[in-house]
């Protein structure tokens, strides 16, 4: 009796990590590992992508922190005015 349900639990678990492998395309994760050629280009690929995505995030940031900047210096504050609207003509100057 007793090693029938210890049966009924393994298979239980047994199908379960089937489902859970599934569910996280581990055959195919294993397939990509055992061809080095496509493993290599996924990897180039996905760190094409990340490069990308990192040098439009940085303009986007950038051109924000320039934006307000601007609007800062255009509240003529005494110290921090002057000192902005000369980091905001060297970027300017730049571009």
């Amino acid at each position: 009796m007793k090693k029938l349900q210890l049966q009924k639990k393994l298979l239980q678990k047994g199908e379960e990590i089937s489902h859970q492998m599934e569910k996280y395309n581990i055959a195919e994760y294993i397939s990509i590992l055992n061809n080095p050629k496509r493993y290599l280009m996924v990897n180039f690929l996905a760190g094409l992508a990340r490069g990308f995505g990192i040098a439009v995030g940085f303009t986007i940031l950038g051109a924000m922190v320039v934006y307000f900047l601007q609007r800062v210096m255009l509240l003529n504050l005494p110290v921090i005015g002057d000192f902005i609207a000369e980091i905001v003509k060297l970027v300017q100057k730049n571009m």
